[in-house]
């Protein structure tokens, strides 16, 4: 059975990403959808239906890559697009963020994306698709964001990597690298009114916009999508000018 699994689901980009694959499924018959919330995902399958596979899944309990490549098998499940849209962020100096937020980011971000992948790609076929959620962080380091904007530039480094390796399995990564959205992100980032006047500035991308946009840049075969011209602006600058003067620019 042709499938989708996006982690992640159960808010925000994942769950705009849920709606765009809903919307426009082609080939895909399930959508496996995974997050800690089951509550959210049975949300998800009464509003859209048997397309929805709920899977609640911890990404940071090291048994969940057991569960999810026994159900690939179990339910005969070829994988034509996994997104991997689980993170989280958190604002602040590295060393008033807690040891266990800092370690819990590289777990979710890093770790968890990389088993994703690797329990995926071997029920992957060739024109099947992998697309990581990244971030503008991934540009250049952030002060006051540093973990965060470090597991970044691991997915984009992993993206890039991996869609080189896959390309003779015909296989596209695509890095989709979002700017601020108004999604549960930022309050559990401790990201509010008043405490980084560059996240009080930046323009909001649209969530629905960029789950429909970073799609149709997938199915383009395209290496990594941004959306809005002033994030784009950015993204060509960061790699012009020398890094200390881009976080200088973008420090938060």
């Amino acid at each position: 059975m042709k499938t989708a699994v996006v982690t992640g689901a159960s808010s925000g980009l994942g769950t705009e990403f849920v709606k765009a694959i809903v919307k426009d499924r082609g080939e895909i018959e399930k959508i496996v959808v995974i997050a800690r919330r089951a509550d959210r995902l049975e949300k998800l399958k009464a509003t859209y239906g048997d397309i929805i596979f709920p899977l609640p899944l911890d990404l940071t309990d090291g048994d969940f890559a057991e569960t999810l490549e026994r159900t690939l098998k179990e339910e005969n499940f070829e994988v034509r697009l996994l997104i991997n849209n689980a993170g989280f962020g958190k604002l602040g100096n590295f060393e008033d963020i807690s040891v266990n937020d800092n370690a819990m980011m590289v777990r979710l971000n890093c770790e968890a994306l990389g088993t994703v992948t690797g329990v995926c790609l071997p029920f992957m076929k060739e024109g099947a698709a992998i697309i990581n959620t990244c971030s503008i962080a991934s540009f250049a380091p952030n002060t006051r964001m540093a973990t965060y904007s470090s597991t970044k530039a691991y997915v984009m480094s992993l993206s890039r990597a991996l869609r080189s390796e896959l390309k003779p399995r015909k296989i596209n990564v695509l890095a989709c690298c979002p700017g601020p959205m108004n999604t549960e992100f930022l309050p559990i980032a401790n990201i509010e009114k008043g405490t980084s006047h560059t996240f009080d500035t930046l323009p909001r991308v649209n969530v629905a916009e960029m789950a429909k946009k970073s799609l149709a840049a997938s199915k383009k075969g395209k290496a990594v999508y941004t959306n809005k011209i002033f994030f784009k602006f950015y993204r060509i600058v960061a790699k012009i000018l020398p890094t200390s003067l881009v976080m200088k620019m973008a420090k938060t």
